[in-house]
């Protein structure tokens, strides 16, 4: 991606969730199911966490929830941000 588009969807939290809400309806008219979804979504997540810095409170704190948390824990804020954004 782009790094100027990258930086103007990570500047703002709202843009992130548009981005995002972009791409769940995306995947589901492709067919994908919550599961599938929600993977997807686990893998932005883990790329965020290890590469980005968060550029508002809001990517701070899921950036700590998704630290702190377990697989199981992420895998399930993972199906929530998707529920956030759907």
């Amino acid at each position: 991606m782009d790094p100027g588009k990258k930086e103007q969807i990570l500047a703002d939290f709202d843009t992130f969730k548009s981005y995002l809400s972009d791409k769940v309806s995306k995947g589901k008219k492709v067919g994908l199911g919550e599961e599938q979804l929600a993977m997807a979504a686990e893998k932005v997540a883990d790329y965020l966490a290890k590469h980005e810095d968060p550029r508002n409170s809001e990517e701070k704190l899921l950036q700590e929830l998704w630290k702190v948390g377990d697989k199981e824990e992420r895998h399930k804020l993972a199906h929530m941000l998707v529920k956030l954004v759907d």
